[in-house]
């Protein structure tokens, strides 16, 4: 966060569920500059979406642990039963590429079978690495099961308070991209390839200790 800001950013996203559930309360004392979590946009439409008021989790071990899904829903909606799994091996499944395969359906099917039996009508992907699997979810889960991605409503929350706080950049230039890493260049290079719509020309490591 300190390194962003010698950046001079407007605003900061804390994209991981993790770190949203368990330090953004705490890092936001910090700035005096806009800063969001994933975990508030997210809960925010499971709440919008259900219909029968079940709703499931998931997420890492750590996401799950705190809580913190289950707090904001059933603060938004009291009435709102909500199925909480870690799901800890989604993550080294699609860090390794695994994307469509077997294994994959395999380990989806392990995990989220508890879902079904309680008859979820929106799941929660709690976890930024999770709606890389989506199609494999779905599959599982079913056409009747909406699958939220926090990330994704994270993203329209942040154009709502940068419009709320007159901070949009409105001049239509191009936008330009910037990556920075603590370690695993390589391995954060060839992912980021494999994920995001722009290629990855250019990382640098940044000894984060020093902020």
């Amino acid at each position: 966060m300190r390194f962003l800001q010698t950046k001079n950013v407007k605003a900061i996203v804390v994209a991981c569920n993790t770190a949203s559930a368990l330090a953004l309360d705490e890092i936001a004392k910090e700035i005096d500059i806009p800063i969001i979590g994933v975990v508030k946009p997210g809960a925010k439409m499971a709440v919008e979406t259900t219909r029968t008021g079940n709703v499931g989790v998931i997420g890492t071990a750590s996401t799950v642990k705190s809580g913190i899904y289950n707090d904001y829903i059933r603060e938004l909606d009291p009435n709102i039963t909500v199925v909480s799994k870690a799901c800890p091996l989604f993550v080294p499944l699609v860090e390794e590429g695994l994307l469509e395969d077997r294994v994959t359906d395999d380990i989806v099917a392990r995990y989220l079978q508890e879902m079904k039996e309680y008859n979820v009508d929106v799941l929660v992907l709690g976890c930024t690495h999770y709606p890389l699997i989506r199609n494999t979810i779905k599959r599982f889960m079913g056409e009747g099961v909406h699958l939220v991605n926090p990330a994704f409503e994270t993203a329209k929350n942040l154009k709502e308070l940068m419009v709320e706080k007159k901070m949009l950049n409105m001049t239509g230039h191009r936008p330009s991209y910037e990556y920075y890493v603590s370690d695993g260049v390589e391995s954060f290079m060839s992912f980021a390839d494999s994920v995001l719509p722009v290629h990855v020309r250019d990382t640098q490591v940044v000894d984060i200790e020093s902020y």
